[in-house]
């Protein structure tokens, strides 16, 4: 009986630590990756969707075209992709609206592949992917949120892609902006991503702002 009662202490111990050190391991991953992330020369940039108003882009969105048309004038990539569906009732989609704010900022239509596909990271990760291979590119900087990055590089990865990020730098999503909050929300997303996520449940990420 005893020993009995002391293996079942070691269980609940080692789940327990599981529970605990998992969770803690990839919330600093998140920190981490947001603060140190840098983009490397690549086949693409891609902008992630966020929410649009009519054609108008979130302040979220705006930040990640920024930064986008930021690194093409710096030569990092030929061609910008905008990911992002329309929203029920929406007349534009969230890739329509990055490319108009792109072509007003002097960037050419033949520069950028608009993809409207996609209501979270995975959808739209799997959307700019699939063109990805279709094309024979592989490699894609992610312009997104600091503590967005670390996620949305392993899907890509996850789907053969060779992904970096640029952190964004001004916005409601840069590190000065979010804290705690952000990185506890991505550290539950990435852990539902890499368990549940397996098993075909798919727990969607949309952010609106």
């Amino acid at each position: 009986m005893f020993l009995l009662f002391k293996l079942f202490r070691r269980i609940v111990a080692a789940f327990l630590l599981v529970i605990i050190v998992v969770p803690l391991f990839v919330a600093l991953r998140i920190w981490d990756t947001g603060h140190v992330a840098a983009p490397i020369k690549s086949d693409a940039i891609v902008i992630l969707g966020a929410a649009q108003y009519n054609g108008r882009p979130s302040d979220l969105l705006s930040a990640r075209i920024e930064d986008a048309q930021i690194l093409f004038s710096k030569g990092l990539a030929p061609r910008i992709l905008t990911v992002g569906a329309a929203a029920s009732g929406d007349a534009y989609s969230e890739a329509q609206t990055s490319a108009s704010a792109l072509f007003k900022g002097g960037i050419l239509p033949r520069q950028v592949k608009i993809i409207p596909v996609g209501k979270d990271t995975l959808s739209s990760t799997v959307a700019y992917a699939s063109y990805m291979k279709v094309k024979g590119y592989t490699s894609v900087i992610i312009a997104t949120d600091p503590y967005h990055c670390y996620r949305a590089i392993a899907m890509a990865r996850d789907l053969g892609v060779q992904a970096t990020c640029a952190p964004t730098t001004n916005g409601p999503g840069t590190l000065q902006a979010t804290g705690i909050r952000y990185i506890i929300r991505e550290t539950g997303a990435y852990l539902a991503y890499k368990t549940v996520g397996r098993f075909g449940i798919h727990l969607t990420d949309q952010v609106k702002k």
